[in-house]
Formats: C-alpha cells, structure tokens, sequence
C-alpha cells in the first residue's frame, strides 16, 4: 500500500468554503464521491443538511481515506488507493464536482482550484509518524498565539488542544473517538499505531509547549 498526502487551493488564493454549508457539502463529497459509480447529482448545487452522510446505496470505494482537513481556501487528504487509478478519478470526481456545486452556488465561472491537486508520498518512518499529527494540526493556523506550529511554537497546548476539539472540519475528533463524520474515514491504519490519538496529540503538543525550556532544565 502506497500512502499519500494530496492538497489543493483556491484559484489566486481565493477561498474555496464560504460558509459552514460549504464545508458540509465538501466532506459530503468526500463520501459520495469515494465510489466505482458516478454520482451525478452531487454536482449540482443543494444543499446538505445533515451531518449523517450515509447513504443507502451499496458502495464500492475507490480509495481509503485515512485524515482530511479544511482550511479555508485549501485542504489536505491522506489516503490510499483501492484500486489501479483510483486516486486520479477520486481526486478529479472530488474537485470537478466541488467546483461545479460551488460556481453554481455563487453564480460564478472558471476555474476553481489553482491547478493539479498536489500528491506526496509518505516514504518514510518519520514522515508516516508525523502527517497525520501535521494535517489535523492545522486549524491552528487560526488560534492567536498557536499559528507557529509548524516551527514547533506553541505558548498554550491545553489552549490548542480545546481549539482543535471545537473544530469539525476534519478527521480528528473521529480519531479522538468523537463521532464526527465517521463514515467518512477508515481509521485502521493509524489507530493500530496510536493506541490513544487524544493521549498521543496531547504529549506531541505539551512537546512542542515545552521545547524553549529543555536548554535551561539542562543547565
């Protein structure tokens, strides 16, 4: 199995969900569209009302889908193939189905995205052990005081742990075991390495608290 972490943003940057209703509708996407059929219908503009996305259609998944997460002009996917292609035609079904849903919403045209989706594959220990923690991370771009994440700064973990608890636009609270959008994601794969995800991204991030300290507790 090859593992992937695929992103993409909006045209010039532009936002990609304007409003909850959006986003809703893009995790809906993420499930009707992870399928050997066509759904046309998800193309179109209407809305998504309920949080329940499952559908009574027997389905054929094309990918697994193993973490997601929105932002608001992009979004990152980790996932694997099921079948020979089936990440080129999940990924074209997603972003050509949003972007049809989203024109349409907006009375708008042309492009969406600002190209190809962007894949890197997961080739290492390291890299296997960090993504998953990288993209559910995230959405502390938007808390004060947290968004230096990426360059391990965070003044306040119990601060971010709380925001990332209140924010439903991706698949940690589902790791967490808090039923978000479960139908969504198969959670196998990482759960079976970290046995407690609420345990394992609260040590990662009281780490990364503690960092500035270690070279005076050495002294």
């Amino acid at each position: 199995m090859e593992l992937y972490h695929v992103l993409n943003r909006g045209v010039e940057k532009r936002d990609l969900f304007m409003d909850d209703s959006d986003r809703l509708r893009f995790v809906h996407d993420l499930y009707e569209f992870n399928d050997t059929a066509p759904a046309p219908e998800f193309t179109r503009y209407r809305e998504i009302v309920s949080p329940d996305i499952k559908s009574r259609r027997v389905r054929e998944r094309i990918v697994d889908i193993h973490g997601w997460c929105l932002m608001d002009n992009h979004y990152h996917i980790l996932l694997s193939e099921k079948s020979e292609g089936g990440m080129s035609q999940f990924l074209r079904k997603l972003n050509v189905g949003y972007a049809m849903y989203f024109n349409e919403k907006y009375a708008r045209s042309g492009t969406l995205f600002q190209g190809r989706t962007k894949k890197i594959r997961i080739d290492s220990d390291a890299h296997f052990l960090h993504i998953l923690h990288y993209i559910h991370l995230n959405p502390l771009d938007f808390l004060r005081g947290a968004q230096s994440w990426r360059t391990l700064e965070i003044k306040n973990s119990k601060s971010a742990l709380r925001h990332l608890d209140e924010y439903r636009w991706s698949s940690y609270l589902d790791y967490c075991g808090k039923r978000n959008f479960p139908s969504v994601i198969t959670t196998d794969l990482f759960g079976g390495v970290f046995k407690n995800y609420p345990r394992t991204i609260g040590a990662y991030l009281k780490d990364i608290e503690l960092a500035p300290m270690r070279s005076l507790l050495l002294e």
